[in-house]
């Protein structure tokens, strides 16, 4: 067979991967069966209830509180940090841990979040409209956002990166990209940074970065561009087809995201962070997910309590 068929249809094959790994997590661990990858639900920490906490100034506290559990929203298609297993339903990642975590503090039992998948599109809007009462899916805090929603945070700093086939070594960093396919999430801030400061680069747009990394397997791009964080994720899972590289080449603090007039909650979330950062919850939610990338955990960085505007 010739060389350039095989190597699509060894790509091809990754690409299926990427679908059927998650029910290979449902099965019961025949021997010869390929290793389960991503957090084990037995090895995630549990997080003490705050319990007789009390936020009635926030009124998105107050609306959870009547319902009985927060709702909150993330992303369902990134390794280790937000991903949704289609055959249970459940959701893990570091990202996942964040938003329990914060739910005890808050008071809430962490097994009743509701998570809802919402696009980086749709982040904002999902606030705005009070469909989620926070967010935590790899949403970088910048003056601009904070016009339109509220950041507790940042609780932890990433950086774009870029993502390519193992095969390619003319793509080292962002210089190499001028007349490349480059794709990322629509609406994010990582295609909102090739297309300013790339643009001879030829940005390419989808709603998650799953479609982008299919893409990428089945040579239809040349490469994907988020937070490294993403990229070391998807690049775990088939290391023999796809590889990061380059140092990053942006500072990406991830915040929480909540509604823009609800300070009260923001603030009572950056006293959550602080508090899983001195009780260890935070380097344990780390080692149990985005851990097992082969990272180890980094200093949390510094929360900044901005001021109201």
């Amino acid at each position: 067979m010739h060389r350039a068929t095989t190597a699509l249809l060894r790509r091809l094959v990754a690409v299926l991967t990427f679908a059927v790994l998650a029910l290979l997590a449902a099965a019961c661990g025949k021997e010869g069966s390929p290793p389960v990858k991503g957090p084990q639900p037995d090895q995630l920490p549990q997080y003490r209830v705050n319990e007789g906490y009390e936020l009635p100034q926030s009124p998105t506290w107050r609306k959870a509180k009547a319902r009985g559990h927060l709702v909150v929203g993330v992303k369902e298609d990134q390794p280790f940090l937000g991903e949704k297993d289609p055959a249970t339903g459940a959701y893990t990642g570091f990202d996942i841990e964040i938003a329990k975590m914060m739910s005890a503090y808050l008071g809430f039992e962490p097994g009743t979040v509701d998570f809802t998948t919402i696009a980086s599109a749709n982040r904002e809007t999902a606030l705005q409209n009070g469909q989620v009462d926070y967010y935590v899916g790899t949403y970088t805090i910048n003056d601009l956002r904070k016009k339109q929603v509220g950041f507790a945070g940042p609780y932890y700093m990433a950086g774009q990166s870029l993502l390519v086939r193992a095969d390619n070594n003319d793509i080292n960093g962002p210089g190499d990209l001028a007349g490349r396919t480059v794709c990322s999430a629509a609406g994010s801030t990582p295609l909102q940074r090739i297309e300013k400061d790339y643009p001879e680069a030829e940005p390419v747009a989808y709603d998650t970065y799953s479609i982008c990394v299919d893409n990428l397997l089945t040579l239809q791009v040349d490469a994907v561009t988020t937070d490294d964080t993403i990229l070391l994720g998807y690049a775990a899972k088939v290391p023999d087809e796809l590889k990061v590289v380059g140092p990053t080449f942006s500072d990406e603090p991830y915040g929480i995201g909540v509604p823009r007039s609800d300070n009260t909650l923001r603030l009572a979330l950056d006293d959550g962070l602080e508090a899983s950062e001195r009780n260890g919850d935070w380097k344990k939610a780390y080692d149990a997910t985005l851990g097992l990338s082969g990272h180890p955990a980094p200093e949390p960085p510094p929360i900044d309590r901005y001021p109201a505007g």
